[in-house]
């Protein structure tokens, strides 16, 4: 087993790298101001960081409007992009730091999330997974919509974003300690909401 490891890590980085260069030509045509290019690249990811924004900010003009403006900032300093992660993982962040600065303006988000009325920390971030649910993932979308903005964010970045508690810490600016117990009480928010929709 300790010889295949080495061998399944290189393989992992060389389908890491080769998806990372998927669009190459593409991305080389948006630093050198190719407009084609770029549309061709805003074609392929507009989507993608459309929905990202949207599942922070939950207003589609809103969401709309910080895509358009995600896209311009990533194409005006692509130069700076260095390829050590993939261009979408890139643009991502782009949108989602425009997404939070966006609901910073209108309040402070994450503060006090831990004193929303009824919740409680009641173990670890697991406790949730144990309760036997099985749900439309439209209902699960509806029920974290409805969820407090911290609580909403937090989720969408771990479960649908697919980020751990090291980058949401970094994309926050909170510790991962702080990140896992936040997680654990949107997750038991979460389940109160769905046990008390009209859908379950």
């Amino acid at each position: 087993a300790a010889q295949k490891t080495p061998r399944l890590i290189t393989k992992m980085a060389n389908v890491e790298a080769a998806y990372r260069n998927l669009h190459q030509d593409l991305l080389d045509g948006c630093k050198s101001g190719d407009q084609k290019a770029q549309f061709q690249i805003y074609k392929l990811y507009y989507k993608a960081m459309y929905n990202t924004s949207l599942r922070i900010v939950t207003d589609t003009m809103e969401a709309e409007d910080i895509m358009q403006e995600s896209f311009l900032s990533a194409f005006e300093k692509i130069d700076t992009y260095s390829g050590t992660v993939s261009f979408g993982a890139w643009l991502k962040r782009i949108v989602i730091n425009r997404s939070l600065d966006s609901m910073s303006k209108k309040k402070a988000v994450f503060e006090d999330i831990e004193y929303h009325v009824g919740i409680r920390d009641e173990g670890p971030e697991e406790s949730a997974k144990n309760d036997d649910i099985d749900l439309k993932v439209e209902a699960v979308k509806e029920a974290i919509d409805r969820l407090p903005d911290g609580y909403r964010v937090i989720l969408s970045l771990y479960l649908l974003e697919g980020y751990d508690h090291d980058e949401i810490a970094e994309i926050l600016n909170i510790s991962s300690s702080t990140s896992r117990s936040q997680l654990s009480r949107a997750k038991q928010k979460l389940v109160s909401e769905l046990r008390n929709s009209e859908n379950f």
